[in-house]
């Protein structure tokens, strides 16, 4: 597939193995137990974005709305603003950085090619040669050590210099990228739907508090993934917006195969059983049009989430299966649908993280003299992310600033609903990417991706055995 990487430097020390096979078992016995409008509601303009190098690291965002505040204050909570859509799904992959799929894509703010279209890009290793990004030497990740820590991200970020990847983690790992023979699918997709380059998970830090920010608007102190008590924080106002969408009257379901993000807040599992569904529940409810207004499709964490030592040929193909579900779906018409991944998984980008407005007064739980000065004041790094939807626009690839909260404020948007956090309140909305005002939606008759290759349990299996999966988030 690829020539061999380049020669690995000493290894450092590895962070403690996590809490996460804990979390699976006891997550597990819980889950059991109109175009006017559009226009006003939308950032940007349409089709007019910025150069992808126009957010500078020093500029501070702004800070206009609160906690509390809604999208249009003079009309009720509830109301649906955006009545072209009825269903946003959201199918969240793990582990993995823009350029680390991309980067070699041809499209949006990828690598620098030299000669002979070979990438550019580099970090510094131990002794200061540069270690150029490399392509991967099989799709199986297993030995591979990256680290998407606190600690080993903020190295990596060198407070902007984003030139720590390498000598953060001790290994040359963080510098290989896929290509589009790797993942024909993705290729495919990002090809042909809006692609957002400036999406940025939300903070730099592991799956845990990342996916609390898309769920919550903040990680509540949360920096790593440990295991969360059934006592963990519960948010004050909605608190989830799980919470929120009940308290309006709008369905949501978490369709799970191993684990559920919405139990990320233990006390959900009891007060909102009913509406954590086997994956199996998600593939019927797309092929009868039954789709809620809120979903989140989960993959199989332990063998099919995309993260070290999986195979990503297996995730891949589990989202084409979800995608395509939701492309034949009579409920097509009235939906978007956001691929996107939780946070970079150690793995190199060459846009470093910019400042994001902090969501609340809550302090990531490090050592004082670990807080790097990011008070959940940044983001983290660049992740893949597509949207899918009949209201699509086409030929466009998105350069507005993005986060996890950006798909809290598209559903605040639509349904005119309370901000969760300050970080959601000053969120895009991601209607750039979507032209509403089409007579006719631009994807209404859904196009042909590349299919994804098929794994075999064999593959499956020979990946995964030296390095038995992790198996939670």
């Amino acid at each position: 597939m690829a020539g061999p990487r380049p020669p690995r430097p000493a290894d450092g020390a590895a962070p403690p193995p996590l809490a996460r096979r804990a979390f699976l078992r006891g997550a597990a016995g819980l889950a059991v137990a109109g175009a006017g409008v559009a226009a006003a509601a939308c950032s940007g303009t349409p089709g007019a974005v910025s150069a992808p190098g126009a957010v500078a690291a020093s500029a501070r965002p702004t800070v206009s709305r609160r906690a509390g505040e809604r999208p249009f204050p003079h009309r009720p909570a509830g109301t649906d603003m955006l009545p072209q859509f009825r269903h946003v799904v959201v199918l969240m992959m793990e582990n993995h950085s823009f350029d680390n799929y991309f980067g070699m894509l041809g499209r949006g703010d990828g690598f620098t090619l030299g000669p002979g279209g070979t990438p550019t890009n580099a970090n510094p290793g131990p002794a200061g040669t540069p270690v150029p990004v490399y392509r991967a030497d099989s799709v199986c990740q297993n030995g591979v050590e990256i680290s998407q820590d606190w600690t080993v991200s903020h190295g990596s970020w060198d407070h902007g210099h984003n030139d720590g990847f390498v000598v953060a983690k001790g290994s040359n790992d963080p510098m290989a990228y896929f290509t589009g023979e790797d993942l024909p699918f993705y290729y495919s997709l990002g090809r042909t739907f809006p692609l957002c380059d400036r999406w940025f998970c939300s903070t730099m830090a592991q799956t845990y508090p990342n996916r609390r920010f898309l769920i919550a608007g903040s990680a509540f102190g949360l920096v790593d993934d440990s295991y969360p008590q059934a006592t963990t924080y519960r948010p004050g106002g909605f608190g989830t917006v799980f919470e929120m969408l009940d308290h309006y009257g709008i369905t949501w379901r978490d369709y799970h195969t191993t684990l559920a993000t919405g139990l990320l807040f233990p006390y959900l599992a009891t007060s909102n059983a009913a509406n954590f569904k086997l994956i199996g529940q998600f593939f019927t409810d797309a092929a009868s049009g039954d789709l809620p207004g809120f979903s989140l499709v989960e993959p199989n964490y332990q063998t099919g989430s995309e993260e070290n030592p999986q195979d990503i040929r297996e995730g891949e193909a589990f989202a084409a299966s979800v995608i395509d579900a939701v492309m034949r779906s009579p409920a097509w018409p009235r939906t978007v649908l956001v691929w996107l991944y939780d946070e970079h998984g150690g793995y190199y980008d060459h846009v470093p993280p910019v400042p994001a407005v902090p969501p609340d007064d809550i302090l990531p739980d490090v050592p004082h003299d670990e807080l790097d000065g990011d008070h959940y004041s940044w983001t983290g790094f660049r992740v893949p992310a597509v949207v899918v939807s009949p209201w699509a626009r086409r030929n466009y690839v998105s350069h507005v600033v993005k986060d996890h909260t950006s798909i809290l404020k598209l559903v605040e948007t639509k349904w005119n609903l309370p901000a969760l956090s300050n970080r959601d309140a000053n969120a895009t909305n991601l209607l750039d990417t979507l032209d509403l005002g089409a007579r006719r939606p631009p994807f209404l008759d859904p196009p042909s991706l590349t299919a994804a290759p098929a794994v075999s349990t064999a593959e499956e299996d020979l990946c995964l055995a030296l390095s038995p999966p992790d198996a939670g988030l």
